[in-house]
């Protein structure tokens, strides 16, 4: 949905106005599956980039914090950690992201998710799935400071001893992933331009080939949409990111309890 709604200048019968609209006329005109298309690539470079992602923030968050306030709650080593963490998950889910936004276009000419690779690769090249890298790390980077520095903050307000609380971790999971996506929509904009090359909106601005650079797609996007082009899809960033930062938060705060007392455990019981 989000990838339709940010569409800057979509084909008549893939024009929404609203979330649920988008969702109800994909579903009828389309099918039921077809909200899904791509999901299936997502998943594959999910499981290793979020195993990447939280041990790095993990180490990284202990050692910048024991170097900034000694052992205490550092947003600043929580911001860099998260950061950091976002360099490793996007080098696996850049090109991701790219087939299934390929194949989540109306009207894409992709079969399969192996069809679409190879026809990308054949195309445009290995560098079509590094395209918007830079953009996603531009706009990434941001995301997760903000997402971390909320996460930690919110678990100081309702949660002070850090303990496992599920209820806790799901509140500033959610909190904190609206946040982060709210802040960082017009970033998303730009980086679904370069994921999609959208045809109809680049020749409409006189651009041949394939547009690249993220100073070049905030041109284009305010070009063709004004100031209220960055902001195109917000809602449904928000909706998508809420309960999937809630979820991730979750599960891994469960296994890192479940692990840790574990650990504990083993070492009494010898």
């Amino acid at each position: 949905l989000q990838t339709r709604m940010q569409s800057l200048q979509p084909d008549p019968k893939a024009q929404y106005r609203s979330v649920y609209e988008a969702l109800k006329k994909i579903v009828l005109t389309e099918g039921f599956w077809r909200p899904l298309r791509g999901i299936n690539v997502t998943m594959l470079g999910a499981g290793p980039a979020h195993a990447m992602y939280f041990a790095c923030y993990e180490k990284m968050k202990k050692s910048l914090s024991d170097t900034i306030q000694h052992g205490g709650n550092s947003h600043l080593a929580n911001g860099i950690a998260g950061s950091v963490a976002t360099l490793l998950h996007d080098a696996v889910m850049n090109p991701a992201e790219v087939v299934k936004q390929r194949m989540q276009m109306f009207n894409s000419p992709y079969k399969s998710v192996l069809a679409c690779i190879r026809t990308v690769q054949k195309t445009e090249g290995f560098g079509a799935f590094y395209r918007s890298y830079t953009t996603q790390l531009t706009m990434n980077v941001p995301f997760q400071a903000i997402h971390f520095i909320t996460y930690e903050f919110m678990q100081e307000q309702i949660n002070p001893h850090r303990e496992y609380n599920p209820r806790s971790h799901i509140v500033s999971g959610a909190i904190a992933g609206a946040v982060a996506a709210a802040a960082t929509t017009p970033l998303d904009v730009c980086k679904t331009l370069l994921n999609t090359q959208e045809n109809m909106a680049l020749t409409s601005v006189n651009i041949s080939g394939h547009l690249s650079g993220m100073v070049n797609a905030f041109k284009t996007v305010y070009q063709l949409g004004g100031i209220s082009g960055y902001f195109r899809g917000v809602q449904a960033r928000v909706i998508y990111q809420m309960p999937s930062t809630a979820i991730a938060w979750s599960v891994y705060e469960f296994f890192k309890y479940f692990l840790t007392k574990h650990k504990l455990e083993k070492r009494t019981s010898l």
